[in-house]
C-alpha cells in the first residue's frame, strides 16, 4: 500500500507541473494575442496595458520579429505576434502532454 500511495502522490506532482506549464503558456500566448489586437487597431503605445504587452511579445515572442515582411509594418508585427502566440499554446500543450506521459501509472481498484 504504500508504494501505491507514493505513486498517487508523484502522479498528481506530475500532473500538477503539466497543467502549470499548460497554464503558463496559455497566459503567455493570450498576452502576446492581446498585444498583436493592440498593434492592429493602434492602440496608445503608452497606455501601461499595452507596454506591459508590448514587453511581453519582446521578452518571450521575440523569436518571431521579422519573420514575415509584408509591406504594411502593422500587419507584419500583426502577424509575427500571432505565430508566437501560436507556437507558446502550442509547445506549451505538446509539453504538457509529454510531462503528463511520464506521471506514475495508478492501477484501478
Amino acid at each position: 500500500m504504500p508504494a501505491m500511495a507514493a505513486r498517487n502522490a508523484a502522479s498528481r506532482v506530475v500532473t500538477s507541473i503539466a497543467a502549470a506549464v499548460r497554464l503558463v503558456s496559455s497566459v503567455v500566448g493570450g498576452l502576446i494575442v492581446l498585444y498583436a489586437v493592440f498593434v492592429l487597431f493602434e492602440a496608445n503605445p503608452a497606455n501601461p496595458i499595452v507596454e506591459f504587452t508590448a514587453g511581453v511579445r519582446d521578452d518571450l515572442g521575440a523569436f518571431t520579429r521579422d519573420l514575415f515582411t509584408p509591406e504594411d509594418p502593422k500587419i507584419a508585427e500583426t502577424v509575427n505576434a500571432l505565430i508566437a502566440a501560436i507556437v507558446w499554446v502550442v509547445v506549451g500543450n505538446l509539453l504538457s502532454k509529454v510531462i503528463t506521459r511520464l506521471a506514475p501509472r495508478t492501477k484501478a481498484g
